[in-house]
């Protein structure tokens, strides 16, 4: 470093270093304030310090006194429309961008000090990636599923045309969200089935979602797909249904939902809540976990396992107005009627 001239290489970490604690403070704020979500929030919060520590380091804390704004060429400088945000998705991309940009620079200033520096703001970037992603989905899902409320999981039945007709009930009834979850069924007839339950969603304004498979996903068009935390993880999904597809993962822990978050899940299950008809779980969350959930993520989230017109309050108790139901529903004497029931819960515990 003895050939560069040390006050050039001060100023612009200075900058730099500025640049990027200022967007990350943007995007911590609109974690904080417009998703409210505290996950997001504490991580983006974390990262902040963690720049303005490295930063500290690479300018031993003077890094100040080198500050020259009123001569800096750079202020000087502007661009059409940097001056206006036209949405909240502009701002974050802006401000996204904005971070990552002053990480490389950091990262490729630091190199011309000691390579330990810069191999550290190179993790900060790699960081800011994962979050950039997880607040963009998260911002869209609530977009998106912001009307989705009484979620139905749904055998493939005993006829194609019972199928039919079943689903088309039920999302007159008030169901918002159909999941085809069928394990005895070949591929074939399953795509079969799938691929009309995925027109009728389609004609009728109802999301369509295939459980496990993302491959019959594609195949029958549908919304997306669900997992749980055996099967494939969301990257894989993403590169089998593509960008646009919402992806969904059954989570048992605060942690597991954490998680999904960062992976760029765009909706999760929260349970099994309650004891099942229709799965085997060794172990129940109950509404507790709900509400630990809730509290902390700001994605879209189904309480799962068990829910029944009769214990449904115990779960909107916990904060939560959407719920996914199967038998609660389907092995009622009128399933529409206990549909349009449960829709007008949810409809009034969100208001």
């Amino acid at each position: 470093m003895s050939d560069i001239p040390k006050h050039e290489l001060l100023r612009a970490v200075d900058a730099q270093a500025n640049r990027a604690a200022e967007a990350v403070r943007v995007l911590e704020d609109y974690a904080r304030f417009v998703l409210d979500d505290s996950f997001l929030t504490q991580r983006l919060k974390q990262l902040r310090h963690r720049v303005e520590q490295l930063a500290q380091r690479c300018l031993t804390g003077q890094g100040f006194r080198m500050r020259d704004t009123q001569a800096d060429v750079g202020t000087k400088i502007s661009q059409p429309g940097e001056h206006r945000r036209s949405s909240w998705q502009a701002l974050v991309e802006a401000n996204a961008r904005r971070l990552q940009q002053a990480l490389r620079g950091l990262e490729e200033f630091c190199k011309l000090q000691e390579s330990e520096l810069a191999s550290a703001w190179e993790q900060l970037r790699y960081e800011s990636y994962t979050l950039h992603k997880a607040l963009a989905t998260t911002a869209q899902a609530q977009h998106r599923l912001a009307q989705a409320q009484l979620y139905l999981l749904l055998d493939a039945g005993e006829s194609l045309k019972a199928l039919v007709q079943l689903a088309e009930e039920l999302i007159k009834a008030g169901v918002d969200v159909i999941q085809l979850r069928e394990k005895h069924m070949g591929d074939r007839e399953l795509l079969r089935r799938g691929a009309a339950v995925a027109e009728v969603c389609r004609a009728c304004g109802a999301i369509f979602i295939f459980n496990d498979r993302p491959d019959l996903a594609f195949l029958a068009r549908a919304h997306g797909v669900h997992v749980g935390q055996e099967e494939l993880e969301v990257p894989q999904v993403r590169r089998i249904v593509g960008p646009d597809a919402l992806v969904g993962v059954s989570t048992h822990s605060l942690e597991q939902a954490q998680a999904a978050v960062l992976d760029g899940a765009d909706y999760i299950g929260i349970g099994p809540v309650f004891p099942s008809q229709t799965k085997r779980f060794s172990q129940f969350v109950g509404p507790g976990l709900v509400a630990q959930v809730v509290q902390q993520v700001s994605l879209p989230g189904f309480a799962i396992g068990g829910i029944t017109l009769e214990n449904l309050d115990e779960v909107l108790s916990a904060g939560i107005a959407r719920v996914a139901v199967s038998a609660g529903i389907l092995r009622t004497p009128d399933p529409g009627a206990t549909a349009a029931q449960f829709k007008l819960r949810l409809r009034h515990a969100q208001n």
